[in-house]
């Protein structure tokens, strides 16, 4: 992307908005929701999954990072690949990401219409979509800052709750609370079958649900063209990311299962739900539903915001249709975010025809694409340090390129289980089915080119 183009986008954007964008897409209804069934899964061992996959999470975005900073006048990383990998390459990842956000917006947009049935009973499910839908889109169309300033409050209000979840949990755990199950103490962590319960394959199946948890903390490298000062904005970002991950993911978890032996933590309800009912608070499910909801629509408004850059950053590429890449007068590139808007809407029209069952294989797409563009930019980088084998100075890879190299067989190893896992076999063979169409669907459109 040239000079001209890259100036057409506002930075607009706060060191603020940035750093809470990132902790926004570190936290989502995979850990609010899915850790419940995470932990029965694995038992305490699931925080050692949460720190192996924080871990290679960490190594792909410093190799974001530094695939950003080597050229600040790229609008996102898919221009890398375009550098480094070819224009197909380009594509299919540009076209890929886009569908990332786009199917978890669906599944999280889908949980909104769950979530709203506790205050309405009989609301039917496909409304709250509806209404989310056109809300996060006008508010998307005003200007990139109030989309900092509202990612920022959802953040906010996510990171409170984990916060009250840990110091409530420490507190117990210090004062030997009495509990409904007996009292809070770390020894439930190994008193209840040991660190690894469910042994081995227990171990390896809760790295699905952990993934998926992990989703979206990519989206910093889409704000880079929008940030007024990415080279203090990113490395800042990306740097707290294994403090995030300590604090909200691992602490949690030991908050948790210190409160509540694993084997007594149910699966039909959140357990954060849990603890916080078992220690007396009064609308706790209350209380709770709120923040699911908020992390839900949190995550509908970066997806709203992260598939209209795609299209800017394919239509700047000649990967997309040029009107997607028109701005409005405030710079922003309102026809991507209408098209990606209106697609979302298919969402509510399954929500209205078939209510149970999209969930978990709208997730499952989901989380497998986000690997497969996580791989994109490992290679990318790769390709990079070859060509620049110094790196960006203050921000190189650590451990080039061994850490790349083991991020990537880990990557494709959790590909490996979710072949095995039932649950998630159809979601891997529709994004492999994807992946294939966009493969070959870029030779007609490089004949098309070659045709004007």
């Amino acid at each position: 992307m040239d000079e001209q183009q890259e100036q057409k986008l506002s930075r607009s954007l706060k060191s603020r908005h940035i750093t809470m964008i990132a902790i926004g897409g570190a936290i989502g209804t995979g850990l609010f929701l899915g850790s419940g069934s995470a932990i029965k899964a694995a038992g305490p061992s699931i925080i050692l999954t949460y720190l192996i996959v924080g871990i290679f999470c960490f190594f792909m975005m410093r190799a974001l990072g530094e695939l950003l900073l080597a050229d600040t006048s790229k609008h996102s990383f898919i221009d890398s690949v375009k550098e480094y990998l070819g224009d197909r390459m380009e594509f299919i990842a540009g076209w890929t990401y886009w569908s990332c956000w786009l199917s978890l917006a669906m599944a999280d947009l889908t949980a909104t219409g769950i979530y709203l049935k506790y205050w309405f009973p009989n609301l039917p499910q496909w409304i709250g979509p509806l209404v989310i839908i056109i809300l996060l889109m006008l508010v998307n169309m005003v200007n990139v800052g109030l989309f900092g300033e509202l990612e920022s409050w959802f953040s906010t209000i996510k990171v409170l709750a984990i916060v009250a979840l840990i110091v409530v949990g420490l507190v117990m755990v210090i004062l030997q609370t009495p509990t409904k199950t007996g009292h809070a103490s770390l020894v439930n962590l190994v008193s209840h079958g040991g660190f690894f319960p469910k042994g081995p394959i227990g171990f390896l199946m809760s790295f699905q649900m952990v993934v998926f948890a992990f989703v979206g903390i990519e989206m910093v490298g889409l704000t880079a063209g929008e940030t007024k000062n990415p080279e203090t904005d990113i490395p800042k970002a990306i740097n707290t990311l294994p403090v995030r991950i300590g604090l909200f993911y691992i602490g949690s978890m030991l908050a948790i299962m210190s409160v509540y032996p694993w084997t007594d933590i149910k699966t039909s309800s959140s357990p954060f739900v849990q603890v916080f009912a078992g220690i007396g608070v009064t609308g706790a499910a209350a209380i709770l539903n709120f923040v699911v909801l908020t992390a839900a629509m949190s995550a509908t408004n970066s997806a709203i915001f992260s598939t209209s850059r795609s299209l800017y950053s394919l239509a700047a590429g000649g990967n997309a249709p040029a009107r997607f890449q028109k701005l409005s007068a405030k710079a922003v590139p309102n026809q991507a975010l209408q098209f990606s808007s209106l697609i979302l809407f298919v969402v509510v029209i399954l929500n209205y025809v078939m209510p149970a069952g999209i969930f978990e294989l709208i997730s499952g797409v989901s989380t497998i694409n986000f690997i497969f563009v996580w791989l994109f930019i490992l290679w990318c980088h790769i390709k990079y340090r070859q060509a620049h084998p110094k790196g960006v100075a203050g921000f190189s890879m650590p451990g080039f390129p061994v850490t790349d190299w083991l991020t990537i067989i880990f990557f494709v190893a959790v590909l490996i289980i979710l072949l095995f896992i039932p649950s998630t076999r159809p979601a891997l063979f529709v994004s492999v089915l994807f992946f294939i169409c966009l493969f070959i669907g870029y030779t007609f459109v490089e004949r098309s080119r070659q045709h004007k």
